[in-house]
């Protein structure tokens, strides 16, 4: 984890308790039966665990908009299309549970593979246009893995709002365009990204960054908020030891994917700036 991180992480956890422990539920049996009690407008942030100072500014926003909220911490193996990106993705549960109670959570759900794909991932959310551009065309299966279990947990919490950073921005605009198009009665909330003083972008995937990578890291996104073309940004940060994915301006953004090999892990680093 990076020094900054690890200041942010402290910092959280040294903040005033609010006074209340989040309930935690395993078995989704059980927390179906508490949501069914439950009355007031519920806010929900999902995850895959190893929080940091980006979740949460997603849970803060939660808390102050609504009268419950709920925490999703589920490492979610069918969007990951390389195995070895999901054995050395970051877990730290207990300290997640910590942040949790400091920051005001009222839920938190960490099911088990076995209840969220009771049916083996027979049924599938496939999206047939933009999930296969930008990250999707570099990670096959990826968009089917996210849309899909985004879809069971917003049918699990039933939330008013569900909270998404603007980091995954392909990912936050096909999950908003999913529940519109299926007319889920629930507000897609973009959150803006929280950046290391340096620029970097937020991420649980930084907490595999040695050193080295960590000091070369920031390098994409101070490129990709410059007034370079696409290609020459491309360039310049192979030059400066990444392997790039994409570098493409549309909509308004410009959106970049690039990796670094830190010893025998590669760190895939994603970004976006608007143009």
């Amino acid at each position: 984890m990076s020094t900054s991180m690890i200041a942010g992480a402290a910092a959280i956890a040294a903040a005033p308790k609010t006074g209340k422990t989040p309930r935690v539920f395993e078995r989704l049996d059980d927390w179906l039966l508490t949501r069914a009690t439950l009355e007031g407008s519920i806010g929900f942030v999902p995850t895959m665990g190893a929080l940091h100072a980006g979740h949460a500014s997603l849970i803060e926003r939660s808390v102050a908009e609504n009268e419950f909220t709920v925490l999703s911490i589920y490492l979610n193996p069918t969007q990951f299309n390389n195995p070895k990106d999901l054995e050395v993705y970051p877990q730290t549960l207990t300290r997640d549970l910590e942040l949790a109670e400091t920051l005001g959570v009222d839920f938190v759900i960490t099911p088990r593979f076995d209840d969220m794909y009771a049916d083996g991932y027979r049924f599938q959310v496939d999206e047939t246009r933009f999930s296969a551009e930008l990250c999707g065309g570099h990670r096959p299966g990826h968009f089917t893995g996210v849309l899909t279990v985004v879809m069971k947990l917003l049918n699990l919490v039933r939330a008013d709002r569900a909270y998404f950073g603007e980091k995954d921005y392909q990912q936050y605009l096909l999950i908003r365009d999913m529940c519109a198009a299926f007319f889920m009665d629930v507000e897609i909330v973009p959150c803006t990204t929280v950046r290391e003083p340096d620029g970097l972008a937020m991420s649980s995937r930084n907490e595999n960054l040695d050193t080295a990578g960590r000091a070369r890291a920031a390098t994409l996104n101070r490129l990709i908020g410059s007034d370079l073309s696409d290609e020459e940004v491309s360039r310049a940060l192979a030059d400066a030891g990444f392997d790039v994915d994409y570098i493409v301006s549309r909509d308004g953004r410009r959106f970049a994917a690039a990796s670094l090999t830190c010893g025998d892990r590669v760190v895939r680093l994603i970004d976006n700036v608007p143009l």
